[in-house]
């Protein structure tokens, strides 16, 4: 995950991690990505791939703050150095910036574009604002219509917050009318760091399970509440199951399937081991995961270090087996372990009923919606074994 301008972006969501890693680079000035830099990336991620397809992922940050001439030459080092490998582009955006010139070149070369948009206006508005504290519903929209008139294709991620998880219904009604075919939820979990923190961050870093952290579980007044995540998820599944599967895609249920029936997910969050999704930042350093930008999960510079030997270093792989490895007792007895495996390390600050460090903080949601959704899972992958379509669990009556 490539974050050329680093932290850096036009708007201030109240609720974004991100935007104070900015305090980490306090001699930054300029976090625009080099040529030098842009350059070795592409050139040692495309070698790093054990496959023909090379996916890149734009983040930020925004990435449209660095412009179309930037990105045009993203393409041109990727066409230089591709060999026979085809190579495919995404680019996370909230969307206030894109015009014409922009909507012509995504869809030149086939950039598939990820939209934040947190709901209908009133619950997109209460977090997601500028630099000015106004609102940019509007411009999202703009952004939207943008990426239809040029053919663009895209996906939602919507940040599931304490006011807008109250309005599962509501929200997936929206994205559907929206045009939206592919959605993504992700919960928003945030600490406050503690007083005695030094290091001018505002959000505490992950706990460290396999040595307890400080135990402190109190989190931010936006991050939803585990059981609303749960009763939320479970509103857009009963919706989805009756109407929509098959014709709209939402990723916590297509992973959801495929841990059930024994494929794997294909994202971390609910993999059994991590660490396959590093963080590139502006300068050339990497980082085990974007969740994990903090100097004790710095692997190195891709300026002086192979970006293959980093991925593939003790220090990263012990990050990814530690998610295993730490579990609890009381995850690693629950019936539903094999469809989260505990989910994200980020979330693990509460303690088991009988006082053991590194339960998920989303722990109950999971538990909540997993149970539900079973008797239909069930019958996916009964569908799935016998060759059928699983879009004709619509027709079972649980």
């Amino acid at each position: 995950m490539a974050k050329p301008i680093g932290a850096k972006c036009n708007l201030d969501c109240t609720y974004c991690f991100y935007l104070e890693k900015e305090n980490l680079y306090p001699d930054t000035r300029n976090f625009r990505m080099s040529d030098a830099v842009l350059e070795r990336y592409t050139r040692d991620y495309i070698a790093a791939q054990p496959g023909t397809e090379v996916n890149f992922a734009w983040q930020g940050g925004e990435p449209t703050l660095l412009g179309v001439d930037f990105f045009q030459k993203v393409v041109e080092l990727q066409r230089r150095h591709a060999g026979r490998r085809t190579i495919t582009n995404a680019l996370q955006t909230n969307g206030t910036l894109l015009d014409d010139a922009w909507g012509r070149f995504l869809h030149e070369n086939r950039f598939l574009v990820g939209l934040s948009i947190d709901g209908p206006r009133e619950l997109h508005d209460l977090y997601r604002v500028d630099r000015g504290q106004k609102p940019t519903f509007d411009r999202v929209m703009a952004g939207l219509d943008c990426l239809k008139r040029h053919h663009i294709e895209f996906n939602t991620l919507t940040v599931v917050n304490r006011q807008n998880s109250l309005h599962p219904q509501e929200i997936y009604h929206f994205l559907k009318a929206i045009g939206s075919g592919f959605m993504q939820f992700i919960p928003l979990v945030e600490r406050p760091a503690p007083a005695s923190d030094t290091s001018g961050l505002k959000l505490a870093a992950p706990p460290v399970v396999s040595r307890d952290a400080d135990g402190a579980t109190e989190v931010t007044s936006w991050s939803v509440r585990s059981a609303d995540y749960g009763t939320f998820l479970n509103g857009i599944f009963d919706e989805w199951i009756r109407h929509d599967v098959g014709q709209v895609f939402v990723q916590i249920f297509d992973v959801t399937l495929a841990n059930w029936y024994g494929e794997g997910p294909g994202i971390c969050v609910f993999s059994e081991k991590c660490g396959g999704a590093l963080a590139l930042e502006h300068n050339g350093d990497v980082y085990s995961c974007d969740h994990y930008v903090y100097p004790e999960y710095r692997l190195g510079n891709l300026t002086t270090q192979s970006l293959g030997d980093m991925a593939a270093s003790f220090q990263q792989r012990q990050f990814g087996s530690d998610k295993s490895t730490t579990l609890p007792r009381y995850c690693r007895e629950c019936d539903v372990r094999f469809a989260c495996h505990g989910e994200c390390p980020k979330h693990r600050f509460l303690r088991t009923p009988d006082g053991e460090p590194g339960l998920n903080y989303l722990c109950t949601a999971y538990k909540t919606f997993f149970h539900h959704a079973k008797p239909y899972m069930d019958e996916m992958v009964r569908l799935l074994r016998a060759g059928q379509s699983p879009a004709d669990v619509m027709q079972f009556k649980a």
